[in-house]
């Protein structure tokens, strides 16, 4: 397939080049408006300019909104027909993709890809007199407002910010001043390459405690390469797993109904009703649209579809100040029931035939071992070639156990 867990995704190409053409000719059609947004990557432009020229070919209209963050553009599709973001989220600068939203701000449904991969290529467009038109859109402030309009301001509240040299710099330092924080900014410009890995992980972020420290402040906010997700430190400059951010989010919002990945903690089934999809953004806005207050998966991707179906990492941001305005974030991290959990991943260029060849359905969705006291998540990365193990238990012993009792199916499924 050419999508994966979050949309289309590859090492920068002559094909991406075409496929950012086919898809806007695809998108484009008399009378269809398409809002366009980047991430701060080198092959940023080309790409905006290949997408938007396959719009206005197809006879539709392309709204450029230049370097916003990825939830920029989700909001922003609500006043378009679709959104369009091109990026590849928190994968290294030689990669780019595609995101592509419907009008409600979701991500498209597998069926939908199935629907673009078919129809790619097929298109010639329209007679030369009846091409589309090509505008800029303040896609930015809209948003903010938007957000302001749902989140408190905060007062005596200071709060490291890292952009990670991404799209994050355009608009969460302005979103959190405006609240009412004394933001301390870190890796906010957009270089077109990164100072750290992208992927928020605490490996990555070594120098956030004592900054968080020497800054006095309340806790650290940081982003990914597009801001569509959000990991944060406390104000004694511990990093808060997705899981605990997962309980502390769905805990101050009162959310009853939760949606998270089979790769989330089996805690928060203590605080809420969970439904459970594959790993992914996307299928997590899909179970959404159906039921739910609030969703998410531990990577740090949130969704709040009172705002947006989009993963939104500066909405996120702007809520876990507010939080932190209001609770003790230590006290109330302190207080959640968690398990052991271990993360470790396989660098596999086969990845995908492998978790075919040991059951699994669908190779990015993996494989689940479900026992008495944990279980283990066996998956294939949508994004880049590498097997993905997850796993919990009572104990650090038994989430041990559980993760070779995965590691030990792959390895059969790459001697058979």
């Amino acid at each position: 397939m050419l999508f994966g867990s979050s949309g289309i995704r590859t090492v920068y190409s002559r094909d991406l080049l075409g496929t950012a053409l086919d898809m806007g000719l695809f998108l484009g059609s008399p009378g269809r408006s398409v809002v366009i947004g980047r991430d701060a990557r080198t092959t940023g432009p080309v790409l905006e300019m290949s997408l938007a020229s396959g719009i206005l070919s197809g006879g539709g209209d392309a709204f450029i909104a230049g370097i916003v963050p990825t939830p920029v553009i989700g909001f922003s599709s609500r006043f378009m027909d679709a959104g369009c973001m091109i990026t590849a989220s928190h994968n290294p600068e030689e990669y780019n993709g595609i995101k592509v939203f419907n009008k409600d701000g979701s991500s498209l449904t597998r069926d939908q890809q199935k629907e673009t991969e078919r129809a790619l290529g097929t298109r010639a467009g329209v007679e030369w007199d009846r091409h589309g038109s090509v505008f800029s859109f303040d896609a930015k402030s809209r948003y903010i407002e938007a957000v302001l309009d749902r989140i408190s301001p905060v007062r005596d509240l200071a709060m490291v910010l890292d952009c990670g040299n991404g799209a994050g710099c355009t608009v969460s330092p302005i979103l959190l001043k405006r609240m009412g924080v004394s933001v301390h900014c870190a890796n906010c410009n957009t270089s077109g390459t990164f100072t750290r890995p992208s992927e928020p992980l605490p490996e990555y972020l070594p120098y956030m405690r004592d900054l968080v420290k020497t800054t006095g402040a309340g806790g650290a906010v940081v982003h990914d390469g597009d801001a569509d997700r959000l990991m944060a430190f406390s104000p004694d400059g511990r990093f808060i797993t997705g899981d605990q951010l997962l309980i502390l989010f769905a805990r101050f919002l009162g959310a009853k109904r939760v949606v998270t990945t089979h790769d989330a903690s089996m805690a928060v089934e203590e605080i809420a009703e969970v439904r459970r999809t594959p790993v992914g953004d996307t299928f997590v806005s899909e179970e959404l649209i159906r039921w739910g207050d609030f969703g998410g998966e531990p990577s740090g991707a949130w969704i709040f579809p009172g705002h947006s179906l989009c993963p939104d990492g500066p909405y996120a941001a702007a809520l876990f100040c507010e939080i932190s305005s209001e609770w003790d974030i230590s006290e109330e991290i302190g207080k959640m029931p968690l398990y052991p959990m271990i993360r470790e991943s396989w660098p596999c260029p086969g990845a995908r035939e492998i978790l075919t060849k040991i059951g699994a359905d669908s190779p990015t969705d993996g494989i689940r071992l479900s026992f008495e006291e944990g279980w283990c998540l066996v998956r294939a990365s949508g994004t880049e070639p590498k097997i993905r193990f997850t796993a919990e238990g009572t104990t650090r012993a038994r989430a041990r156990e559980m993760l070779e009792k995965g590691q030990e199916l792959v390895r059969k499924g790459k001697s058979a």
